[in-house]
């Protein structure tokens, strides 16, 4: 079993590149995750993680990671992503992060994951304490890609 990340930071970036892929990893890069191997994880925030507001992960490292990102190679085209964790409160001690990407602004991919996380803990029967968010929108030029996410570390 892999040890629980202690610390969790949400990041976000937009980039352009020659390709959808290399898109992509501009905006991993300007996100501060690109040299990186991300682990794609599902949506617990685990108990008393704590927020960071600055990554410090060796290059290389595995990095547990939950994201929205999409890429786009229709000029004009206005894509978003958008991240949420939800806060329990301190007895339950746990978040839900949500997860959002697609065609729009960042303030309406912002309202979605908002909304997702407001449901899922609604859906368990658990206060919801705050919402944090992370959104980012992203006017293709050539090859765009919008990525928002949060990741998880020790």
């Amino acid at each position: 079993m892999l040890a629980t990340p202690k610390k969790y930071t949400l990041v976000g970036a937009t980039a352009e590149g020659g390709t959808r892929l290399n898109a992509f990893d501009h905006a991993l890069l300007a996100a501060g995750v690109g040299n990186l191997n991300l682990l794609r994880v599902s949506s617990i925030l685990p108990p008393g993680a704590e927020r960071t507001e600055r990554l410090e992960v060796p290059p290389g490292a595995l990095l547990p990671i939950a994201y929205g990102s999409i890429e786009s190679d229709e000029p004009g085209e206005l894509i978003a992503a958008a991240v949420a964790v939800g806060l329990a409160t301190e007895e339950d001690g746990f978040g839900v992060i949500m997860e959002f990407s697609g065609r729009g602004s960042a303030r309406e991919a912002e309202a979605r994951v908002r909304a997702m996380a407001e449901e899922a803990f609604a859906t368990r029967g658990i206060p919801l304490r705050r919402v944090l968010t992370r959104s980012v929108e992203h006017r293709v030029v050539r090859a765009g890609c919008a990525f928002a996410a949060v990741a998880l570390w020790y």
